[in-house]
C-alpha cells in the first residue's frame, strides 16, 4: 500500500466523549488522502456529527458489570466482535488501528494486536480508562490529552505521546477570536450545560446561585442553560421568580456559537468539555460528576483549575451560596474574568488532531515519529486520594 493513500480503522465507544475526537482524527486523515473506517456500537453509529465519508461498522461488544453471571455473555460478545473485526481487516488492510476507549473499542484492538497490525490508544481523560488500561501493554503508542495520566503503569511511559484532545472544527475556529467584550456595565453571559444528558443538580442549584449575586452583577446576567426535559418547567419558573433572563433548552445545535458568546461556563468536567473550553479560552466553574469512573472528571479539571482558568466545586459542596461566591470572585471586575479566560486558553492544545494524525500516519510508512513526548513524569497513583483544586 502506498504511503500517500493508506487505510486506518478507528474504534470508539458509543458516547460523544469517545467519538468526538475520533471524528476529528478521521476528518484530518481523510484530508490527507487516507481511507478511514469506524468501529463502534449501535449508540455510536447514531451520534450526531459523524462525517459523511466515514463508514460505521457495528460490532458486538460485551460489558462487564458487577454480576459475574454476565461475564460469560460479555466474553462471548467480545469474541464475536474480535472475529468480525479480523474479517474486516482482511478486506480493508489497515496500516493501523486507533482505539479511543469504551467497551466497543476492545474487540477491534484485540483483533489488531493478534493480527500484528500497529495499534494506538488515545486517552481523552486524565485517568486511563478500563479498556485502554487493559490494552496498554499490547499497543505501539498511547496518545494522551494531559501531561499526567493516572492509572498508567510506569513501564508504559515510554509509549506516551502528549497530543491533546481533538475538538470539532467549528470550535477550533474560535481559538483566534478575542474574548467577548465584558465591561463594568455590560452583560455577563453565562452558559450552563450538564453534558449530553443534562444534570439535575445544575437545574436545582444554578438559578438560586445566580440570584444570590450582588445586585450590580445580577442585574447584568444573561443565561443560556441546557436542562433535562423533566427539569425544564421547574427551571424556567425559578428564573422567572428571580427575574433573571434565561434561554433554556434540552439540546442546542449551535453550541459552538453559544460558547463563542459566553463569558463564563458552568457545568461538568467531561474530557470534550474541557478540550473545548481550553481551545476557545473560556473561564469555567466545573462540578465534576461524582460517579465518574475513577473520579476522572475531577482529574480532568485539575490542570485548568491549577492554572487559573477554572474553579472546581465538588458536588457535595455545590450550593447556591458557594456558586455565588465563586462567580463573584471570578467576575468581580472585567480584568479578572479576562485573565481567567487567558489562563484557560493557555491550557488548550489546538493542534491535537494534527499531532494525533502525525503519530497514526507514522505507521505503515516511515519510522515512528516522536510527536511531542510528554516531559512530565507519568505516575501510577492507583488508590491515591483525589485531592481538590480551587
Amino acid at each position: 500500500m502506498s504511503g500517500a493513500n493508506r487505510h486506518y480503522v478507528l474504534a470508539a465507544g458509543g458516547t460523544g466523549g469517545h467519538l468526538i475526537p475520533a471524528f476529528a482524527l478521521a476528518t484530518e486523515l481523510e484530508r490527507r488522502g487516507h481511507h478511514v473506517a469506524l468501529i463502534t456500537d449501535e449508540r455510536g453509529a447514531n451520534i450526531p456529527g459523524k462525517p459523511d465519508f466515514l463508514p460505521a461498522h457495528i460490532l458486538p461488544a460485551g460489558r462487564f458489570g458487577k454480576n459475574p453471571l454476565n461475564w460469560i455473555k460479555g466474553l462471548r460478545a467480545i469474541g464475536q466482535g474480535r472475529d468480525m473485526a479480523l474479517r474486516l481487516f482482511e478486506s480493508f488492510e489497515p496500516s493501523a488501528v486507533v482505539g479511543f476507549g469504551g467497551y466497543p473499542s476492545l474487540p477491534a484492538l484485540l483483533a489488531s494486536t493478534s493480527a500484528a497490525i500497529p495499534s494506538v490508544l488515545h486517552e481523552q481523560n486524565a485517568v486511563l480508562g478500563r479498556v485502554n488500561r487493559f490494552m496498554a501493554g499490547r499497543v505501539e503508542a498511547i496518545a494522551t490529552a494531559y501531561p499526567e495520566i493516572r492509572r498508567l503503569k510506569p513501564k508504559h511511559a515510554g509509549k506516551v505521546h502528549l497530543v491533546g484532545n481533538p475538538v470539532r472544527g467549528e470550535v477550533l475556529q474560535l481559538r483566534e477570536e478575542p474574548f467577548p467584550a465584558f465591561t463594568e456595565d455590560g452583560l455577563l453571559r453565562v452558559l450552563v450545560t450538564g453534558g449530553s444528558q443534562g444534570a439535575s443538580v445544575l437545574s436545582e442549584i444554578v438559578p438560586d446561585g445566580l440570584a444570590m449575586l450582588q445586585p450590580a452583577l445580577r442585574s447584568r446576567l444573561q443565561v443560556t442553560q441546557q436542562c433535562r426535559p423533566e427539569d425544564l418547567d421547574a427551571v424556567r419558573e425559578r428564573y422567572r421568580n428571580h427575574d433573571i433572563p434565561a434561554e433554556l433548552g434540552t439540546y442546542f445545535e449551535d453550541m459552538a456559537a453559544r460558547l463563542a458568546d459566553a463569558h463564563l461556563f458552568i457545568g461538568r468536567a467531561g474530557a470534550s468539555t474541557i478540550a473545548e473550553l481550553t481551545a476557545v479560552g473560556r473561564p469555567a466553574i466545573l462540578i465534576p460528576l461524582p460517579i465518574a469512573t475513577d473520579d476522572h472528571q475531577a482529574a480532568n479539571a485539575r490542570e485548568m483549575a491549577k492554572k487559573g482558568g477554572a474553579r472546581m466545586i465538588r458536588q457535595e459542596n455545590f450550593t447556591a451560596k458557594e456558586l455565588a461566591k465563586q462567580i463573584q470572585a471570578m467576575a468581580q471586575n472585567p480584568q479578572s474574568l479576562a485573565t481567567a479566560a487567558h489562563a484557560a486558553w493557555n491550557c488548550g492544545r489546538p493542534h491535537a488532531a494534527k499531532e494525533l494524525a502525525d503519530l497514526v500516519e507514522s505507521f505503515g510508512g516511515d519510522t515512528l515519529m516522536d510527536v511531542i513526548r510528554t516531559t512530565e513524569p507519568i505516575r501510577d497513583i492507583v488508590g491515591a486520594p483525589s485531592g481538590a483544586a480551587a
